[in-house]
């Protein structure tokens, strides 16, 4: 009589961006394959993978706390993500609570290292490398090297794109999902040490994403955000710089999706025809996901970027001639080594004329590996607290002021969550997780607050703000999910 042997249970933990989700979400398709069941509770796991991120200090720390927090429930624990491949062997001798501590090249076999751990095998952690080092310096070169990428998994290469089985299992089954667009960066900014260890610029062929959009789609997600290191690089490495164009409006075009955004884009490298397309493309959010960073021009350049106020002013202004009530947010790093005080204000300058619906703000710091960590003139720790507090406060103020623009405007909602009777969701201005949301109230006539649901889209009337939050009243159902 023969036994079935216990499951394998595997709590996969992600940490980081939406592009660290979409890694995940390959690596569980993965371990379905090998025979594990996954989940995202570490609660029962016999073995708790942690994708960690590897981008600041704070991520990391919050890396590191999570691998203790999983150790300690008695499960093994195994650490894989940019952290782990940015510092391998460093992170597993600071780090002993964690079973092994797995680098890109480990996640083809991701299911049999895990078999591995729960068998008690200890695995040499990576020493890390270089990654760009791994493909050609060409990017048209890149397309045939035989490199391990995080979510560009080919299951058949023989078979076209369009009909290759799709390496990803959902983690999450909300309305909206991430689609790599591309991984790593050729890029060589200062403060970031991303390229090192994500390695060099690599596209994904449009029909594989055409086909992974359909099968998002037909399994309830409505809204595409794409994402990658820098999308406006993308099609550099298949020939076609105006490959994202010719993509959005096909990607808008696929049954059940009603709503595609693109986010990190790049400035120097966003041209008039991706802004139009961005702008004009029905089902296309107008939304623009700027990198600026800072927009001082002496900053940029040591930042090793290119740009200015009045640039990036004439940026917004050309994607607002087309699309007026397109949305627009961005990051900034206040701090940079040689950074000065008119610098700052030049910056304030900026923010105030650009009327952006979102800010992120960072303080500087040295990261490892960078061009910056060893530049002159650092900044005192003390201004830059000052500097970070005063623009931060700024930037508060300016997208509150943004937010109210918008009241008595017409906005359509992607309605993301209902909890206790209260009905959440996100205008195309307002990206997933880093950008605010919009609460639907009822109003006299219109939209039936309890029929909607998850993944229906309404056309609403902005009544209030909060902050950078809409407050809004549903007058039509424009596109209703499947039910």
């Amino acid at each position: 009589m023969s036994v079935t042997p216990a499951p394998r249970r595997v709590a996969l933990l992600t940490l980081g961006c939406a592009r660290n989700e979409v890694d995940s979400e390959e690596l569980a398709a993965r371990l379905d394959e090998g025979g594990w069941q996954v989940s995202t509770d570490a609660e029962g796991a016999d073995v708790v993978l942690v994708n960690t991120c590897g981008f600041v200090e704070k991520a990391k720390q919050d890396s590191i706390e999570t691998l203790l927090d999983a150790a300690s429930t008695g499960a093994k624990v195994v650490a894989a993500g940019c952290m782990a491949e940015r510092y391998g062997r460093e992170l597993a001798e600071s780090l002993p609570e964690a079973q092994a501590v797995l680098g890109f090249d480990d996640y083809t076999d991701i299911a049999a290292r895990l078999d591995g751990v729960l068998a008690g095998e200890r695995f040499d952690a990576h020493t890390p490398r270089d990654r760009r080092e791994l493909l050609p310096l060409t990017p048209v070169q890149r397309r045939t090297a035989k490199v391990v990428v995080p979510g560009h998994a080919t299951v058949d290469e023989h078979t076209p794109a369009h009909l290759r089985p799709v390496l990803r299992r959902r983690l999450e089954n909300g309305p909206v999902a991430s689609l790599k667009l591309a991984s790593g960066c050729d890029r060589r900014c200062a403060f970031c040490a991303i390229p090192a260890f994500r390695g060099a610029f690599v596209s994904r062929d449009p029909q594989e994403l055409l086909a992974e959009a359909e099968w998002l789609a037909a399994n309830g997600v409505r809204e595409l955000v794409l994402v990658s290191e820098n999308s406006t690089s993308y099609g550099k490495d298949l020939g076609d710089p105006r490959a994202l164009e010719k993509l959005l409006p096909q990607l808008a075009a696929v049954a059940g999706i009603v709503r595609v955004r693109a986010s990190y884009l790049q400035p120097a490298e966003t041209r008039p025809g991706l802004v139009e397309a961005i702008a004009t493309t029905p089902g296309v959010a107008a939304y623009f996901d700027l990198s600026f960073q800072h927009s001082s021009e002496p900053v940029l350049r040591r930042m090793r970027r290119f740009g200015s106020t009045e640039k990036f002013l004439d940026l917004l202004a050309a994607a607002r001639e087309m699309a007026p009530e397109a949305g627009a947010r961005s990051n900034f790093i206040v701090g940079f080594p040689g950074e000065t005080r008119a610098d700052v204000d030049e910056l304030a300058r900026f923010l105030t004329d650009a009327r952006l619906d979102a800010v992120g703000v960072f303080d500087y710091s040295d990261e490892d590996g960078t061009e910056a960590a060893g530049m002159t003139g650092k900044v005192r720790e003390d201004v830059v607290k000052r500097r970070y507090d005063r623009i931060v406060r700024l930037a508060d103020e300016l997208c509150a002021q943004r937010a109210e623009e918008r009241l008595g405007s017409t906005v359509e909602v992607l309605v993301d969550a209902i909890v206790d009777g209260e009905v959440e969701g996100r205008s195309a201005h307002q990206a997933p997780e880093v950008d605010g949301s919009t609460t639907l109230v009822a109003g006299e006539a219109g939209v039936d607050l309890a029929a909607l649901r998850p993944g229906d889209l309404v056309r609403a009337t902005v009544t209030a703000t909060e902050g950078v939050d809409l407050v809004a009243v549903p007058v039509e159902l424009v596109s209703a999910a499947a039910r």
